[in-house]
């Protein structure tokens, strides 16, 4: 993660959504003591598109028009909820997903909304924030669901190294809203013995259990005595990883995972986990990458 004077930035499209981003955004900077940056990318249609009698100019001056609008909405919001919080907002006449990807390689954090304007009904959070987890430079916080008020921290342990990195965020994040944390730490018999095989049914499921709460507890030790002030909930499941942490997220403000755990495959950048959770945590998701 960046230094202390790192923006949050911010991705706004004029929906309700992003509205909702601005505001998660501007709380976290408030807790923090760092400015807020709100951005829009927009692109000019190319000539003849759309067919009316409109020249170039008018063209770009009508969609500036509108990016400013909901620049000043955004920032607005962004006030009403942090007065103190430096605010910040720009249009840039470049794609969003690439303006939101090289934003992210100064800021502390990237928030979007779950849903834009002109989106699929369903489809969520879209291709934006799936591109900014697998090859943004910070951690990405997608807003969507229900933040639980005086709810915990839920945190993805795997010990991976990405799972190292969410261990840090979520620390943290947990440390400065005064909030407990509850590390989740899941298992499944393939993870153990071939499906094919017969001896996965012969494996001694107790052991596997005291196995990977030893290795949950290494992992939490030295965060732990760094953050003696976060009360630590350990949960060792033999469930399906994003089943659980949907269950805990439910009762959760934020939930954090790392963006690719064990198990997946060479050059993949974001992991099923992840991916899934970005499309359905019932609360807003922190996506974390390793630092690089």
């Amino acid at each position: 993660m960046k230094g202390p004077a790192a923006p949050v930035v911010v991705g706004v499209d004029g929906s309700s959504s992003a509205l909702a981003a601005v505001r998660w955004a501007a709380a976290d900077c408030a807790r923090h003591h760092t400015p807020l940056r709100i951005v829009h990318g927009y692109g000019v249609p190319a000539p003849g598109y759309p067919e009316v009698v409109l020249t170039g100019i008018d063209v770009r001056g009508a969609i500036e028009e509108q990016a400013d609008t909901w620049l000043t909405e955004a920032a607005v919001a962004a006030r009403a909820v942090a007065p103190d919080v430096e605010v910040t907002t720009e249009r840039v006449c470049e794609n969003g997903t690439t303006l939101l990807i090289d934003e992210s390689r100064e800021a502390r954090l990237m928030v979007l909304g779950s849903q834009g304007l002109g989106t699929v009904t369903g489809l969520l959070v879209g291709s934006t924030a799936l591109a900014l987890a697998s090859h943004g430079k910070c951690p990405l916080v997608v807003v969507r669901g229900t933040e639980v008020p005086g709810g915990p921290v839920v945190v993805g342990v795997d010990g991976s190294p990405t799972s190292e990195a969410a261990l840090a965020f979520a620390f943290e994040a947990a440390s400065v809203r005064n909030a407990p944390l509850t590390a989740v730490t899941c298992w499944q018999d393939f993870m153990v013995e071939s499906a094919y095989t017969a001896s996965r049914f012969t494996v001694d499921w107790g052991q596997v259990e005291q196995d990977e709460r030893q290795v949950q507890a290494e992992r939490l030790a030295g965060w732990q005595e760094k953050y003696p002030d976060v009360p630590v909930t350990r949960v060792v499941r033999r469930d399906r990883p994003v089943r659980a942490l949907m269950r805990y997220g439910a009762e959760a403000q934020l939930l954090v995972v790392g963006s690719h755990g064990h198990g997946g495959f060479a050059g993949m950048l974001l992991g099923s986990t992840s991916q899934a959770l970005a499309y359905n945590a019932p609360c807003p998701l922190a996506i974390v990458r390793p630092v690089s």
